[in-house]
């Protein structure tokens, strides 16, 4: 069976959007070759392990510079994907400097520059243009392009070792760093032909041109009053007002945002601690240990990440049929055990003098992989997108805030795993060093660490629309989550305000102002009686020469008067916004009409 036009456009728009990922991945991977890599250790005169951990770390200490004070603003201004296109030239202006680089100020420079463009590549492109019970698999799709680009780098890397001549070991390491320009072109090329996401576009005032693209997204996906319901929800949590100092303060003074916020921080940094940046860039280093030589072990550390695509793959169904929990917790069992094993051979049997035992423990690096894959990788970044979204105060008071809220609240939350990567980047060879494969077991501490602490304070997020995502996180009035008083900060007027309820827009739940009465429904010029069509709310015989010159002439006007222009073929090319289905949700409509659009 044929997927849905719609479907098929989210799914050429994200696969094409993981190619911005793929980059950044693709940074990520190629620097573990690069390491271990003659030419590179001959040019900075083969840099101690404190150092190689300093030029790792300054990476995401760029990244968390771009995460707190630049992405948010670029993608707010310009929007998600011209954002991605200017984080993507950023990376690749670093690539160069570090492949020029022969002292280690001018690679450490390089590096925090590709840090900067991979933290505002970090976009919520696919978080935004998906549908609440597909959000996992798209967004998703993202890491998959970030395991990829890991693959790539370090086969690369171990294509690279083939280069032997003097020219190899001179140029194969800084080639290896400037073959990610090759991406970035097929990137930057396809970018600007992309659709803009419609919440972006109604926080920026473009109404019309959101309608215009929910419809695009969503046709023969979904019946046509649900993705009106849809925009109409959008237009409700998105006011078309630019935010306010005040209001961006409110996530750190509010109780209730900070619920959400400290969580999707913590999730972020506990994806790192447990040891995932390590693997990552210390891979080949971690099995030369195990008795591999330099061929072998990037080979290796090729395959285990090329393997990764497909776990995470996997994951892209897991995630959204057994929900974003299990599949945390459950990748974080299997890590811990892989950790302990890891941990725990080299010990019993020092020196690499059991083959055996090497090989074990070579295997479970690879089930590490597969733990992380299927949890921790792909799920903090769904779990952090979604309950950053929609942040809102307590519902006593009705303040929604726009899409410049969810950016920053994203970013702040990837802001906790640049922190936790800094930390591991140094943490791991100093200890290494010293400790030996003792390190594991810090790391496996850290795992059994996040099991209880996923499970008991984080809640399901499966299957929630994104303007649903506030009563996840907020507590009758005065309370927040954890049961503590909510100060009262508003400038209440003593009037009941509403706050709109919405479950999800997949599966066709009513939705209603909480306060909100049903009220004797009468038909009138705008609210047509029965025996016209339920969604063109037009008789059969409509023609468009019949209109009179004082009929509204363009999709604004039929905004204002609740109706909705017919066009039964094509009808994302219209704004449907607030044609009523029923006298119920007519009656609705006369409420939102009010809202000031």
């Amino acid at each position: 069976m044929a997927l849905p036009r719609g479907t098929r456009r989210l799914h050429a728009i994200c696969g094409h959007l993981a190619i911005g990922t793929f980059i950044w991945g693709y940074n990520v991977g190629v620097l573990s070759s690069v390491l271990v890599h003659p030419g590179w250790r001959a040019s900075l005169h083969d840099p101690s392990p404190s150092r190689k951990g300093l030029i790792t770390g300054i990476y995401y200490l760029g990244a968390l510079f771009s995460y707190l004070l630049i992405s948010h603003p670029v993608a707010d201004v310009f929007g998600r994907k011209y954002a991605a296109m200017y984080g993507t030239v950023v990376l690749c202006m670093g690539a160069v400097l570090m492949a020029s680089a022969a002292s280690l100020p001018a690679m450490l420079f390089g590096r925090a520059l590709c840090g900067v463009g991979a933290g505002v590549v970090s976009t919520s492109v696919p978080l935004e243009v998906s549908p609440a019970k597909q959000r996992g698999k798209f967004v998703t799709m993202n890491h998959v392009g970030f395991v990829a680009g890991l693959a790539a780098g370090l086969w690369v890397g171990y294509a690279m070792t083939f280069w032997t001549s003097d020219q190899g070991v001179f140029w194969g390491w800084r080639v290896s760093l400037v073959l990610q320009f090759i991406p970035a072109t097929v990137f930057l090329a396809g970018l600007p032909f992309l659709p803009d996401t419609p919440r972006w576009l109604v926080q920026t005032g473009k109404a019309v041109e959101a309608s215009h693209t929910l419809h695009y997204l969503r046709q023969d996906a979904y019946p046509r009053y649900v993705i009106d319901r849809e925009l109409l929800a959008i237009h409700i949590h998105e006011p078309r007002k630019q935010i306010s100092a005040s209001a961006a303060s409110s996530l750190v003074r509010d109780a209730s945002l900070r619920a959400r916020l400290w969580r999707a921080f913590l999730l972020q940094f506990m994806a790192q601690m447990c040891g995932a940046t390590a693997i990552k860039y210390y891979l080949p280093t971690l099995l030369e240990a195990l008795g591999l030589d330099t061929r072998l072990a990037l080979m290796a550390g090729a395959v285990e990440m090329t393997l990764k695509i497909a776990m995470v793959v996997v994951e892209m169904y897991f995630i959204d049929r057994f929900g974003r929990k299990k599949c945390l917790v459950g990748g974080s069992v299997v890590m811990g055990v892989a950790m302990l094993i890891n941990g725990l051979l080299p010990l019993v049997f020092p020196g690499n003098t059991n083959k055996v035992a090497d090989g074990i423990c070579i295997v479970f690096i690879f089930v590490y992989a597969m733990g992380y894959s299927l949890g921790l990788g792909p799920a903090t970044w769904v779990y952090s997108a979604e309950v950053s979204d929609e942040t809102e105060p307590p519902p006593r008071r009705r303040k929604i805030f726009p899409t410049s809220l969810r950016a920053r609240g994203l970013n702040f939350s990837a802001a906790g795993g640049a922190i936790g990567s800094m930390l591991v980047s140094q943490i791991w060879p100093v200890g290494n060093a010293h400790f030996g494969s003792g390190v594991y077991f810090f790391f496996m501490a850290v795992n059994i660490i996040c099991v209880p602490t996923i499970w008991y304070l984080y809640p399901e997020t499966k299957g929630r629309a994104l303007e649903a995502m506030d009563h996840l996180f907020i507590s009758p009035p005065n309370n927040n989550n954890n049961g503590e008083e909510t100060s009262d900060d508003s400038d209440d007027d003593g009037g009941d305000e509403e706050v709109l309820q919405i479950t999800s827009l997949d599966d066709e739940t009513e939705w209603q102002p909480h306060n909100w009465q049903p009220q004797e429904w009468q038909p009138d010029e705008q609210h047509p009686p029965d025996d016209w069509e339920s969604h063109d709310l037009l008789p059969d015989d409509w023609q468009p020469d019949e209109w009179d010159n004082d009929e509204p002439q363009d999709a604004d006007q039929w905004l204002r008067r609740g109706q909705q222009q017919p066009h039964e073929s094509q009808p994302y090319e219209t704004d449907p916004l607030l044609a009523p289905t029923s006298p119920q949700q007519g009656a609705q409509s006369s409420q939102v009409c009010d809202l000031g659009w």
